[in-house]
């Protein structure tokens, strides 16, 4: 019987950029689904990626058989807890890529920087580059936060519908880590609205009393993200705010370069 190196199934076709095929469409799905919310039927997947029924289900199965899918007693399919993993090893390389340019942020802002992922409803903190001032700020890398008193947070949800901010707030409240907090969905609103206008984030006290930060979104980052700087509020003024904004949007469009170009 003949042999081909060129199989014509769906494991062994190449795309036109040079990849597998099976493997694109496999990651594409996978993708389809967390922007759904991580459960979807075979045929809301047909519908959104153009695909086949019997290719979308051949693909699930061997999904489902690794782990990285599962299917519901409702015959929809869900992420896989496998998924957990290779997402925790990936956000902690995300962080260390992000290093050398929060190093940067601080050699030229002189307060400490930090990178933050939106996960699930809460902000967790990737990497950090403390201020070389002997009064800094310090937040433990993975400590989880609720978005809604961070600027970060405010950076990360500014990109997200209003209803669907509503709803994140609904799962978390808005408990009041300071007297400066928003606490009402409709003032977190307007605060987002306003992140919008400006281009940047601030948490002015309203997580720390004393403390202010400045954040932006990394544009077109893998995973949402967003950069910061922290420190005192009587050196994180507004006039030094004006200094500090254009340097942190730079160097937030230099990371999400970088970030593409190594293909993260």
């Amino acid at each position: 019987m003949p042999t081909s190196s060129a199989s014509t199934t769906d494991s062994a076709k190449s795309s036109a950029g040079g990849g597998v095929q099976s493997l694109e469409r496999a990651f594409d799905l996978l993708e389809r689904m967390a922007d759904a919310g991580g459960e979807v039927g075979l045929s809301e997947l047909s519908a959104t990626s153009g695909l086949p029924l019997p290719t979308i289900h051949r693909l699930m199965r061997t999904l489902v058989a690794c782990g990285y899918v599962r299917q519901q007693p409702n015959r929809r399919y869900a992420l896989g807890p496998r998924l957990i993993r290779l997402g925790e090893s990936a956000s902690r390389l995300l962080g260390t890529w992000a290093r050398p340019y929060l190093a940067r942020l601080v050699e030229e802002t002189g307060e400490t920087a930090n990178m933050a992922l939106l996960d699930g409803d809460e902000i967790v903190y990737v990497a950090q580059v403390p201020s070389k001032h002997s009064m800094r700020m310090f937040t433990e890398v993975g400590r989880r936060v609720l978005p809604h008193s961070t600027g970060v947070g405010k950076a990360l949800l500014a990109g997200v519908p209003d209803d669907e901010v509503r709803a994140l707030l609904s799962r978390t409240g808005m408990p009041a880590a300071t007297e400066k907090t928003i606490t009402t969905p409709d003032g977190f609103l307007a605060a987002l609205e306003e992140v919008r206008r400006q281009g940047y984030a601030v948490d002015d006290n309203e997580q720390e009393i004393g403390v202010r930060c400045l954040a932006v979104p990394v544009p077109d980052s893998p995973t949402a993200a967003a950069i910061s700087i922290s420190g005192p509020a009587g050196r994180v003024t507004e006039a030094a705010t004006e200094k500090i904004v254009p340097v942190l949007q730079g160097i937030a469009v230099e990371l999400s370069e970088a970030l593409a170009s190594s293909g993260a």
